[in-house]
């Protein structure tokens, strides 16, 4: 009897915010069934699975069971569908390093051309369709769609209380203002915020303004964030977002160009005409098999 080929997976990242991808076109690969949250997490350790910040199910928003209650009347414009899974095996809304690398493998995997990607393709996750393009030269935008700012709060995390800028990308976020020394931070717990700001937990940002501009931006930030589900992360798209929406707000600004250092490199966000976008690299870092050794552990 033929023996099925062994389940493709590639490794890579977006400024060193990582994720197991799993190319899976037609849906027959990792049908939600099989890929469950237990696999999710054993895909996701670093010491006995591949490892990464979360996953990436490369799909065809079609596959997808609960694509056309995120995407809605734009399900046929949605040829693929990132279907994301925060490390603890929950899903995720969306993720702005993850929809890059997403693009880059869709690209890599000849599912896309270079031209289309110039323009822009619509991709759907569940916090609804995002534009996802590659720049000329290198590197990937995204149109994060807007940030949308609903209160303020605060968290408690590393000893202290942090008072920050309550803040939607699709997802939410708490991005704190601060001028605390933030590589003195210890940022392995959970930090703890008001439930019924965010009842679904929250990604916390804590952001130092570093100067008024410079690469021709309106503002320079450097950030650290704790991500729910996963802890603390190298970098987060959506969080470098939120940071950028709350530097802005601060200096009394509704728009401009922020430069955000992250741990894992460097992006830049554009606040404007209703939107945001991201843009940043993407690295594919591997490519390899799930042994039936490992998927029957």
């Amino acid at each position: 009897m033929t023996q099925p080929p062994a389940p493709r997976v590639l490794l890579g990242h977006g400024t060193e915010n990582d994720f197991v991808v799993l190319p899976d076109p037609d849906g027959t690969g990792w049908p939600e069934q099989r890929l469950d949250a237990a696999l999710v997490r054993r895909l996701c350790e670093r010491r006995s699975g591949p490892g990464g910040d979360g996953v990436l199910r490369v799909v065809r928003s079609r596959h997808v069971p609960d694509a056309a209650a995120a995407l809605g009347a734009d399900l046929d414009r949605c040829e693929w569908f990132m279907d994301h899974r925060n490390a603890d095996g929950s899903h995720a809304e969306m993720c702005g390093n993850g929809i890059r690398l997403f693009l880059h493998v869709l690209l890599a995997e000849g599912l896309v051309d270079r031209a289309a990607c110039e323009k822009g393709v619509l991709v759907g996750t569940r916090g609804g369709p995002r534009r996802v393009g590659a720049v000329p030269g290198g590197g990937y935008w995204v149109d994060m769609g807007p940030a949308r700012p609903f209160g303020r709060g605060e968290a408690r995390i590393a000893g202290r209380t942090f008072a920050g800028l309550a803040v939607s990308m699709g997802n939410p976020h708490l991005a704190c203002l601060t001028d605390v020394d933030l590589d003195a931070l210890d940022l392995t717990g959970v930090p703890a915020v008001d439930p019924q700001l965010f009842p679904e937990g929250v990604n916390l940002e804590l952001v130092t303004l570093l100067r008024a501009g410079g690469e021709g931006a309106d503002a320079h930030v450097r950030l650290r964030v704790v991500e729910r589900g996963v802890g603390e992360t190298r970098s987060c798209g959506t969080g470098a977002c939120a940071a950028a929406f709350a530097a802005l707000e601060a200096r009394g600004a509704g728009s401009g160009t922020v430069v955000v250092d992250v741990p894992g490199g460097r992006l830049s966000v554009r606040v404007g005409d209703g939107t945001t976008v991201l843009t940043g690299p993407a690295v594919l870092t591997a490519t390899g098999v799930l042994t039936a050794e490992w998927l029957a552990g």
